[in-house]
């Protein structure tokens, strides 16, 4: 069984090595020099060199120019060499023919600070992109050009996709962007993951992929450009893989001479409201990014290394204010531990391993039926690294390689930069943890004081139709908000033999909420959800004498991101009626319905300081009324940390903060776990100033009470580390010196590490156990055996340091007595950082 298994492993090394050797190197319009980006089977070849690509995905929207410095930086310092961002169309041409790059949106300037931090840039042009990002990017005015298709063979569309490509390709050809004019941008991606509408065109996709291609290449920019999860993408462009295991997923490049890439894999998932939130853990996402580079991955990109805030309306359907907060750098731009150390210390592994992998010869065998050893050997040049994969998801496997033997944990790879010694283990957590801690600030309390201003419900409006308008093609994406009223003959329109019988109002609609009123009284609420956008409006209503006014309050959740034909989706009411009486439903569909785009509040923008004072404030009252708007004045918090507001107390609305739109929030549609989706919402430090600052926050649901709102900082101080006794030494602990890796400390053990940030000191040893304690960071438990003297080494190696190391030793901890010796032991370490 062995045996065969060997040979079916030669078989793929062999095909492995005869894929790199076939060679045609990919030379863009720039190849007649070294300067600029060409490709092979093997790898990127920029200006003349090959290099491994760790890759990070920062979206400049999603964050302020002033915190781009910091997310660079802290990519650049996790072992990032490349930054990936999409190019957002509808936030730089929200008007046809009128354009925007300032603020969040300077593109430029973004993209030359990634090359002034010493890294590389891949645009994601699309100008599709998806992205969990309203519309996919798309404009709304787009979807109003006559006889438009998008992302099809359509005369209208490729128009106006082109102009916009066009546009920004010669921005960055006159900035002098692009690699080939010295700057950083190394690739660019046209279309994004489009195989997955492509079958719902038919040729008329794959004509407009080919023109896609085709177009882009055209453009000139002497980079390589590409397409993800599309095999049909036209030549020379590369088509790449997304995806959580790329290394057993993907089919591969579609020519030989093209290398493999990996756009987008997926550090945890996007949130949407209603559902609980995702989490993948550091050790998977290494071991995907192992085994990508062992199988001949020489680039990968984290989707997303920094996920950020979608501001104001900028969502997707139901898509969630914080985007991937489980990434490596968590919503507020602090380091999430292990995740972002854990990625560091396989980046630095890589590396090491980086002349072998990008000139050696590949081959690939089974040592045992769970056991996989990929080998990247120069013999010539003394050049070896290895990749030794254990894929049982259950059990230790030892095997011998090359006359050692190695311990493999389960579901893990070990990387031996010589072929000889491991330096990193996928499943082996060598970096610190560290928890997340939300701090109510008292200055921000500090004489709080709440009003309130009452949305006027209207009861007859103009703008009339027979019935109710779509609410998409009604708003235009310039507000969430649409009013439809009716008016109802009580007198008229009813039998008195159907007087005295309960009466329910019934309004079917295709998204995403509404609000219903008779009267001008709030009488009931409902909602879809992200998998279900429709839903029916069912509450009990009196009706009076005479004439009634019936009033709905359309809402919108953000316009759809993705599939086909996203021009035709509609939203808002498309039926309703009164039922419950004897003698049939009134069918109010057709009844003639006025029309009112926005709110009352919105136009006189009273979430800003010169609007606010267009409108009577009073007093707060409560609980409040469904539809009000609440202000009050804030003092910025104290310390540089983030700050958030945990919207406790409230049900679902937007908050300004001095004006700028922070998103939505919606804290009374609950997950499957009884808890909102989201509690915690951003304002960047730049949103404030000094002194006061005004928040305003529009409300929709009745019941609720501000006065509950806590404004907190966010600390991520409280800093751990989980090491056992046959933990691997830190890759840290090992360099290449004269072609060979060798220690480069005193001893090579087993540490404990950790570092405070913001050059804070550790102040207090909250936990410390060698032994067998059991938990995680924030939560460890003694177990049945512990050195007494395990806090005493501690603080003494630790107080009052910035970092420390601590080594995992019996004779440091069990000098006395061992209390518990047929135990491997187990150092778990808890500290808190301060000034």
């Amino acid at each position: 069984m062995i045996n065969q298994a060997k040979r079916q492993s030669r078989r793929v090394g062999a095909v492995l090595a005869a894929a790199i050797a076939l060679l045609g190197i990919y030379v863009s319009t720039a190849a007649a020099s070294q300067h600029g980006v060409r490709y092979d089977g093997r790898s990127l070849i920029i200006n003349g060199k090959r290099k491994l690509l760790f890759s990070g995905s920062i979206h400049y929207p999603r964050s302020t120019p002033e915190m781009w410095p910091d997310l660079l930086g802290k990519a650049k310092r996790g072992g990032l060499n490349v930054i990936q961002t999409y190019i957002f169309w509808n936030g730089h041409e929200p008007l046809q023919g009128q354009y925007n790059f300032e603020g969040r949106y300077d593109v430029v300037k973004f993209v030359r600070m990634i090359g002034e931090m010493g890294m590389y840039a891949t645009i994601r042009v699309g100008p599709f992109i998806e992205a969990e990002w309203n519309h996919g990017g798309f404009p709304f005015w787009l979807r109003e050009v006559k006889n438009i298709t998008f992302r099809t063979d359509n005369a209208p569309f490729k128009y106006h996709m082109r102009k916009f490509v066009r546009m920004i390709v010669d921005m960055f050809k006159r900035e002098k962007l692009y690699a080939s004019q010295g700057g950083p941008i190394i690739m660019s991606q046209i279309e994004n993951e489009y195989a997955n509408v492509e079958r719902a065109f038919k040729d008329s996709g794959s004509r407009y992929i080919q023109w896609a291609g085709n177009m882009a290449e055209r453009l000139k920019t002497r980079v390589p450009w590409i397409m993800c999860k599309q095999i049909d993408a036209p030549d020379p462009l590369i088509n790449t893989c997304n995806g959580r295991h790329c290394a057993d997923t993907f089919l591969g490049p579609n020519k030989p001479y093209k290398p493999s890439l990996w756009t987008e894999n997926w550090t945890s998932h996007y949130t949407v409201f209603g559902e609980p939130s995702y989490y993948r853990t550091a050790e998977d996402i290494a071991y995907s990014v192992a085994r990508w580079f062992a199988r001949n991955g020489t680039h990968v990109n984290y989707y997303m290394y920094y996920g950020g805030t979608n501001f104001g309306r900028t969502t997707s359907s139901f898509s969630t204010t914080q985007y991937y907060d489980e990434a490596p750098i968590d919503e507020y731009g602090l380091e999430r531990e292990p995740k972002w150390g854990h990625l560091k210390d396989l980046h630095r592994a890589l590396k090491l391993s980086q002349k072998a992998l990008l000139w050696g010869h590949p081959s690939v065998w089974m040592l045992t039926k769970d056991v996989e050893v990929c080998i990247y050997d120069q013999p010539r040049n003394n050049v070896c690294a290895a990749f030794l994969t254990n894929n049982n998801n259950d059990n230790v496997s030892t095997v011998k390689f090359r006359g050692h033997e190695y311990h493999l944990p389960p579901y893990s790879v070990s990387i031996l930069p010589d072929c000889k010694t491991v330096v990193y283990n996928t499943m082996t957590v060598v970096a610190q943890h560290n928890a997340r801690r939300l701090v109510k600030s008292r200055l921000a309390h500090w004489n709080l004081r709440w009003e309130n201003y009452k949305e006027v419900i209207p009861t007859q409006l103009g703008y009339f139709s027979w019935k109710p308008k779509e609410l998409y093609l009604l708003t235009k994406d310039t507000t969430d908000y649409a009013w439809y009223t009716t008016n109802l003959n009580f007198r008229i329109q009813v039998k008195k033999q159907d007087l005295g019988f309960p009466l329910v109002l019934e309004v079917a609609s295709l998204g995403h909420a509404m609000l219903a009123f008779v009267n001008g009284e709030f009488v009931g609420s409902a909602h879809g959800s992200h998998d279900d956008k429709s839903f029916v409006l069912k509450v009990p209503i009196q009706l009076k004498p005479g004439d009634n006014s019936i009033t709905l309050l359309g809402s919108l959740m953000g316009l759809p991101d993705s599939g086909a034909r996203l021009e035709k989706r509609y939203a808002g009411p498309r039926g309703a009626s009164i039922i419950g009486m004897k003698s049939g439903p009134i069918e109010l569909t057709y009844n003639g319905w006025g029309h009112k785009v926005g709110l009352d509040g919105e136009d006189a923008q009273v979430y800003t300081e010169n609007g606010s004072r267009r409108v009577r404030w009073t007093k707060l009252q409560k609980p409040g009324r469904a539809l009000t708007w609440y202000k009050t004045y804030m003092f910025n918090p104290e310390g540089r940390n983030p700050v958030a507001v945990r919207m406790k107390g409230m049900g679902k609305g937007m908050v300004w903060i001095n004006g700028n739109n922070i998103g939505r929030y919606w804290m009374s549609y609950l997950s499957p776990l009884g808890q909102p989706t989201q509690s915690e919402y951003h304002i960047p430090r730049s949103f404030l100033k000094r002194g006061r600052n005004l928040m305003v926050i529009l409300e929709e649901e009745e019941g609720t009470n501000p006065e509950k709102i806590e404004i907190l900082t966010v600390y991520r101080d409280i800093i751990c580390s989980d090491t056992t006794e046959n933990h691997i030494p830190a890759v840290k602990s090992w360099a290449r010196k004269q072609g060979k890796i060798l220690s480069v400390v005193n001893k090579v053990r087993a540490e404990a590490r950790l570092r405070c940030p913001f050059q804070k000191r550790i102040v207090s040893v909250e936990f410390a156990s060698f032994g067998d304690p059991y938990g995680t960071c924030g939560s460890y438990t003694r177990g049945n055996c512990s050195s007494p003297l395990s806090k005493f080494i501690i603080q003494k190696l630790c107080l009052g340091k910035n970092r420390c190391h601590v080594p995992v030793e019996r004779q440091l901890f069990d000098r006395y007595q061992d209390w518990c010796p047929e135990v491997q032991k187990r150092l778990a370490i808890q500290v808190k950082c301060g000034y």
